[in-house]
């Protein structure tokens, strides 16, 4: 049949009338497959490549971290505890502790994290109070920053503290962002509440927790939008008191001036630790000796699991293996900066910037000390070095920063597009015809 055959017989009624005519799809089945694509929709709702990176690269992290910790500390435990494997169980158990309450914390609403701000906040000050001021507190190192309570493993409060500031800096300033330039509404009171907590922990000898907790609330105030001019002054204030902090101590100033001068340090003294994280680093060369190989893990490096673990990476692992340690930092930050970018809530902004602030920043703080562009400041590197509180404390951070990433990416779901789309689609299309049935 040709063309012009075809066009008769469309035109003919009998024939047309013989011909199927298309079914109109009953409304009732419209609204229930529309009904099933809003179910769905609710039940598995979309998560972004956000959610999926910082994941990814926080379990990878934790994993190499363990490889790390198992290799380093093997030594030392077998001359501690007679095991070679004490150190690496422990901080596994830490581990299988802190991953599942990561991913509970990534499943909670950023409404529970604001009303538990205050709580966890005071929470960890209460317990550091403890630490300082009463018989329950341990000193390791010189540092009052453990807490001994009966027979359960010992815990420093100045983790819990830090997710106490990350948490009330995000519900304040979130709450203050229409008073954030008035100094006596933001900066006025964040300074009194903060530096109350940061002050406790100065008192317990940890300075590089303090720098740390300093460095966690100047990035929220910038994240947040405070005045620059207010920003520089809370920066002057606390560099001058944290260098009076560190002058106050003797094992500081020597600590300081072995890095000012380290060709003068005293090798069997203040210049033990530095150097022989230089022949770790040195002996490691492009490709490394070896995993397990390190000749520094055996009683020449201390803290060797712990603040210097990366003279360790990069003396097993060589430049290679202290570059992917770079690289996953990096990832993590870049994670950090798209969530932020992603959201519209002030709250999540504000939170997972002093989140970056704080693993970032005390990642690159650990490695500049191992690298000898920063004085001794006995900080960990996160989510790899061992330190049970610390893993624990890192992780729920992590989970939180997913949760509100997760509450960002599902802020304007489908099914409340949904109905929006269907009308711009039928003012395109015009009215659906239906053909009545004989």
């Amino acid at each position: 049949m040709n063309k012009k055959d075809a066009t008769l017989t469309s035109r003919d009624p009998v024939i047309s009338s013989l011909q199927p005519r298309p079914q109109a799809v009953p409304s009732s089945v419209s609204v229930g497959l529309r009904t099933a694509r809003i179910t769905l929709a609710k039940a598995a709702p979309m998560v972004s490549s956000n959610f999926y990176l910082l994941l990814g690269v926080t379990l990878f992290m934790v994993a190499f971290g363990l490889m790390m910790v198992l290799s380093s500390s093997s030594v030392g435990s077998k001359i501690d505890d007679s095991s070679s494997f004490s150190v690496f169980l422990r901080q596994g158990t830490y581990a299988l502790v802190g991953i599942p309450l990561l991913l509970v914390a990534s499943r909670l609403p950023s409404t529970f994290w604001k009303r538990s701000a205050w709580i966890v906040l005071a929470g960890g000050c209460l317990l550091q109070l403890l630490v300082i001021a009463s018989p329950l507190g341990v000193t390791v190192n010189g540092n009052r920053n453990w807490l001994q309570l009966g027979s359960l493993p010992a815990l420093q409060p100045s983790e819990l503290i830090k997710v106490g500031v990350v948490l009330w800096l995000g519900m304040f300033l979130s709450r203050k962002q229409h008073r954030i330039a008035q100094f006596s509404q933001a900066l006025m009171p964040t300074i009194l509440v903060t530096g109350t907590a940061i002050v406790l922990v100065a008192i317990g000898g940890d300075l590089g927790t303090s720098v740390i907790l300093i460095g966690i609330v100047l990035g929220a105030l910038f994240f947040a939008g405070i005045p620059l001019r207010h920003l520089a002054l809370l920066t002057a204030i606390s560099a001058t008191i944290a260098i009076l902090t560190a002058l106050s101590r003797p094992n500081r100033v020597s600590r300081i001036l072995a890095f000012l001068q380290p060709s003068t340090a005293d090798y069997s003294g203040t210049g033990w630790q530095i150097q022989n994280g230089y022949f770790a680093l040195g002996d490691g060369g492009i490709f490394g000796v070896g995993l397990g190989n390190s000749k520094a893990k055996w009683s020449w490096l201390p803290a060797v699991d712990t603040d210097f673990i990366f003279a360790v990476i990069g003396e097993e692992l060589g430049l290679i293996g202290g570059c992917l340690v770079l690289i996953l930092i990096i990832v993590l930050g870049v994670a950090f900066l798209r969530i932020i970018r992603a959201t519209p809530d002030p709250f999540a902004r504000v939170v997972t910037a002093s989140i970056l602030v704080w693993i970032v920043g005390q990642a690159l703080v650990n490695i500049a000390v191992v690298l000898g562009m920063l004085p001794v400041l006995g900080v960990p590197l996160p989510l790899i070095s061992a330190g049970g509180t610390a893993l624990i404390s890192s992780l729920l951070a992590i989970g939180i920063v997913l949760s509100l990433s997760r509450e960002t990416d599902t802020r304007d779901p489908l099914p409340r597009r949904m109905p929006e789309l269907h009308r711009r689609r039928a003012q395109r299309t015009g009215p659906t015809s239906r053909v009545p049935a004989k």
